[in-house]
């Protein structure tokens, strides 16, 4: 009896278990979906250097990238071969010579370079070609395109120094591009660029990458590396940066960190991502290749798992639409279960939400709070504050309320009113004081809710 008992016990834990894995990942997906409406028809160039290349995880990445296919993103992929080059330079018994970080390309260099980016080129497409069934490529059929897309130039004689077939961008064919990606193809692109006058240069892989980027008025520029991303003085992983910050990062590293550190490489990656945002490039990603997953997780979660960076923060204060009212009831839902805010139907939603104005961070509205003026007393409602409990914590709220009482000065008010059962103090905080109800406005008195028994506090604008 006893041992019935606990194969039941042990079989019910199973099942509690496996319930939970199938709650994950529904509530995954769900939270994906808005990623992947966003996502879909825009171009991502996505750079993988010769050390994601022999990365045992690159069957995954390659897997990852497919699923991006699936999903209407229109992807480029550029490559390096670094290591490989290196490798096939010590076989070939050649020394290996830079200038200023550069690698000096004499012919027989050349020669290793071509065979180099030759034979990664190759395993990339092979890699793209599998559709073995019980395998995440089976049924994926992906078509794979390249070509004489990069025009490069030499670099000619630096400081002395002839640096020989290493070569600089001169251009990208866009429009040669932009017909592969209409026809649903991958690009493939290498760091080996072609002169009108028949000859081909080593370029950088970073320099190609952002500059096909640039061209192509990509959205996105997603750059694997060794780290998963940056890390601040407390070791916590930096989910965004601003250009400018990162700017000063890769001065902070370059004049810091040995050339045989790994963060010689985030460096290149980060200065890589800063042109691009100079450029045009709306954000830039930078993602682990040793991390399983690290583009999807990127790509559809909302805080990722590198480091995003962009020209400015993607976390913006706007006025709400029409469009916003299905993310506007998912946020406050919870709170009016719990009795902080009153319940207000779609309908009433739909017909105020010119009152509201929200936090929205990559698309998801993480933050709302709304404005009813009563011109007639010069004032007005501060209503329907919420923040998502995710991101609670950090100044969301204050920038809300700024956003708010500018709004209420522009419209001419002098004074903010709150209703509130359980913030208090917050609003305490900010400079509210309490107010009895005769201090609301008439026509805000008599729709007082006695039930409820909110607390009255008001805040004077300053001009």
């Amino acid at each position: 009896m006893i041992a019935s008992k606990l194969l039941l016990l042990k079989a019910s834990e199973q099942v509690d278990r496996v319930n939970d894995t199938t709650q994950d990942f529904v509530n995954w997906f769900r939270h994906s979906s808005p990623y992947i409406h966003a996502h879909r028809g825009k171009t991502f160039v996505v750079m993988l250097g010769g050390e994601a290349i022999i990365d045992t995880r690159l069957a995954s990445i390659v897997q990852d990238i497919a699923l991006l296919n699936s999903l209407d993103v229109r992807l480029v992929l550029v490559h390096g071969a670094r290591p490989q080059i290196n490798t096939r330079m010590q076989e070939a018994g050649i020394e290996t010579r830079l200038h200023h970080d550069q690698r000096v390309t004499d012919s027989d260099t050349l020669r290793c370079v071509i065979e180099a980016v030759g034979r990664v080129r190759m395993e990339i497409e092979a890699q793209l070609s599998m559709g073995l069934a019980n395998t995440p490529m089976h049924g994926a059929r992906i078509r794979v395109c390249g070509g004489n897309f990069i025009t490069a130039r030499p670099l000619g004689v630096v400081d002395g120094v002839d640096m020989g077939h290493t070569g600089e961008l001169r251009r990208v064919d866009v429009k040669g591009i932009n017909q592969q990606l209409d026809m649903d193809n991958i690009v493939l692109i290498s760091n080996l660029g072609y002169s009108p006058t028949g000859e081909v240069f080593n370029l950088s892989v970073e320099e190609v990458a952002t500059g096909v980027a640039t061209a192509l008025k990509a959205d996105k520029l997603i750059l694997f590396g060794e780290q998963e991303g940056i890390r601040d003085s407390n070791d916590e992983l930096r989910s965004e940066l601003l250009a400018e910050t990162a700017r000063r990062l890769v001065h902070k590293y370059s004049a810091t960190i040995s050339a045989e550190d790994s963060w010689s490489e985030t460096a290149c990656l980060l200065q890589a991502a800063v042109d691009a945002c100079d450029k045009g490039v709306p954000r830039c990603h930078l993602v682990s290749h040793s991390q399983d997953g690290a583009l999807l997780l990127e790509l559809f979660t909302r805080d990722g798992t590198g480091t995003m960076i962009s020209k400015e923060s993607y976390e913006q204060v706007r006025p709400a639409n029409i469009e916003d009212v299905g993310g506007l009831i998912e946020l406050i839902k919870p709170l009016e279960e719990k009795g902080i805010l009153v319940r207000r139907s779609r309908e009433l939603l739909e017909a105020e939400i010119e009152r509201f104005h929200l936090v929205v961070r990559d698309g998801a509205i993480i933050g709302c709070a709304a404005l009813y003026p009563f011109a007639e007393d010069s004032m007005g409602e501060l209503a329907c504050v919420a923040i998502n409990n995710e991101y609670r914590g950090g100044n969301r709220g204050d920038l809300l309320l700024e956003h708010i009482e500018e709004e209420a000065k522009r419209i001419g008010l002098k004074k903010l009113f709150v209703l509130t059962t359980r913030t208090a103090h917050w609003f305490l905080e900010r400079g509210f004081r309490a107010a009895p109800l005769d201090e609301l406005p008439g026509q805000r008195k008599e729709l007082y809710n006695f039930q409820r028994n909110s607390k009255v506090f008001i805040k004077p604008l300053k001009d």
